[in-house]
């Protein structure tokens, strides 16, 4: 990805410095509490706490796949919306660390998004508000609880934040499967995906069905979510590559690895060599690559409407 030159986030808090003075959180799996966090990891922390800690991953997929936890988040309204929480963090009383390398690319990457989204939501006469992104480590406190490494990156859509531990690029690469520039930007253009449905009122829609219908049925509506969150992946990565040109050769390839590597059959299959389709919340390898391309080929948000169509 071609990113030399190009303009840097200002929407970027990088508390990393804050959470090693504080001692951190390393080794302590937090758990998303239910339609709290919305994460690209939340079923690859299975794979990563199984093989790492030894820890049942059938029993880390049941909680992560919105097992009974209560929601403790408050979705902000679409209307007449208050400013989002602020969560108390290390942040406010500690000094950020210098921008690296990883925290320029987040930056970089971050400021494509805006980018996009704000084009195309002018498109459609709607003003686009733009997330922030923490970068942290080991542990840090939202406004969906405490967030922690080993759930990979999330959103929370409480105080409109996308969380990131730049350590989950090195299991991204190292574990998973899924090398390459372009496939650790997917990982953020999902995660602002999940923004998106949050904007648009997808997202509490989603919550309002928690404890009215069967955990089967959530999880199946927490695939669609998931599925729609890879097709606005796409819908940017077509707009990045038209306005701006920054895909390089390989590109497309690496980010259709990473859907196909972080699918639910794919991880299930090498953390316990079956497959549980009942548990599965973010979508097949098929299917997530099926829906970035759609987005890509498209680059058109309307047909990204995983509610509404039979086949996924």
């Amino acid at each position: 990805m071609k990113l030399d030159g190009q303009r840097e986030s200002d929407n970027v808090d990088d508390v990393r410095e804050a959470a090693g003075a504080s001692g951190g959180g390393r080794g302590r799996i937090g758990l998303p509490l239910g339609g709290g966090k919305l994460g690209i990891g939340t079923i690859a922390v299975a794979l990563v706490a199984s093989y790492f800690l030894g820890i049942n991953p059938l029993t880390v997929l049941d909680v992560l796949g919105g097992g009974g936890l209560p929601s403790t988040s408050q979705m902000p309204g679409q209307s007449g919306q208050q400013d989002p929480v602020q969560p108390d963090t290390p942040s406010a009383t500690a000094r950020a660390t210098a921008p690296d390398a990883g925290s320029r690319f987040v930056r970089q990457v971050l400021a494509t998004t805006e980018d996009v989204w704000h084009a195309q939501f002018q498109a459609r006469g709607q003003r686009y508000s733009e997330p922030r992104l923490t970068l942290f480590r080991d542990a840090t406190e939202t406004a969906c609880g405490q967030g922690q490494s080993a759930m990979g990156p999330f959103y929370c859509p409480a105080d409109q934040r996308v969380y990131i531990d730049l350590g989950f690029y090195d299991t991204l690469r190292d574990r998973l499967g899924a090398p390459g520039d372009f496939a650790q930007a997917y990982v953020i253009a999902h995660e602002v995906g999940h923004h998106i449905q949050n904007l648009e009122g997808t997202t509490e829609k989603l919550e309002r069905s928690r404890g009215r219908v069967s955990q089967a049925q959530y999880n199946a509506l927490s695939v669609r979510l998931e599925l729609q969150a890879d097709c606005y992946a796409g819908v940017w990565a077509h707009h990045t590559d038209q306005s701006k040109g920054l895909l390089e050769d390989g590109d497309l390839e690496e980010a259709l690895n990473a859907a196909s590597q972080i699918g639910d059959d794919t991880l299930q299959k090498h953390a316990q060599g079956h497959v549980v389709p009942e548990s599965f919340t973010h979508g097949t390898s098929e299917q997530r690559m099926r829906w970035f391309k759609r987005g890509f080929d498209t680059g058109d948000m309307a047909r990204c409407d995983t509610f509404n169509t039979r086949s996924l």
